[in-house]
């Protein structure tokens, strides 16, 4: 158990490495990196993963999607879109799929994947919608009642080469 504390405490210090841990030293065996969402409207992000760690930030909106870039026991190290990171309790994310409104311009959210569609909605920058599908260059979101199609590149929550259905 000592070497694990002190491998952990490598990827700690080089988190670069962390993309380069074996499967056998992941708690889940879930792929790295990989995005989920923060399960509740107040989660404390810490310095290392345990409650003995001080707490780094707040994150204070519910959905808010993040990037787990490493996994200890019940503890994620997570990645935020700003690149800012920091330790979670496991219990405090979800599996669910939400994107993050990048940029300073608002987004269309046009009614077909096509820019050239119909525009439904425009969402201001850091709006948090829920993802449904991806394909291609476009991602299909949902927020406020609302959903349309959002070019990919302008959201932050899914990887450039990843299809959702």
């Amino acid at each position: 158990m000592r070497w694990l504390l002190w491998l952990t405490l490598i990827l700690i210090s080089f988190p670069a490495l962390a993309e380069d841990v074996p499967d056998a030293y992941r708690s889940t065996g879930y792929p790295l990196p990989r995005f989920a969402a923060v399960a509740s409207d107040k989660v404390y992000v810490r310095a290392g993963p345990g409650m003995k760690y001080p707490i780094l930030w707040v994150f204070e909106k519910k959905d808010y999607p993040v990037e787990i870039i490493l996994e200890f026991d019940t503890w994620r190290k997570v990645r935020g879109h700003d690149g800012e990171e920091g330790w979670v309790h496991s219990s405090l994310l979800s599996g669910k799929r939400t994107a993050y409104v990048t940029g300073e311009e608002p987004l269309p959210l046009h009614k077909s994947a096509q820019t050239d569609s119909a525009v439904v909605a425009m969402l201001k920058p850091g709006v948090i919608a829920d993802i449904k599908e991806c394909e291609g260059e476009a991602c299909k979101l949902a927020v406020s009642g609302y959903k349309g199609w959002a070019e990919r590149k302008l959201i932050w929550g899914v990887y450039a080469s990843e299809n959702l259905n």
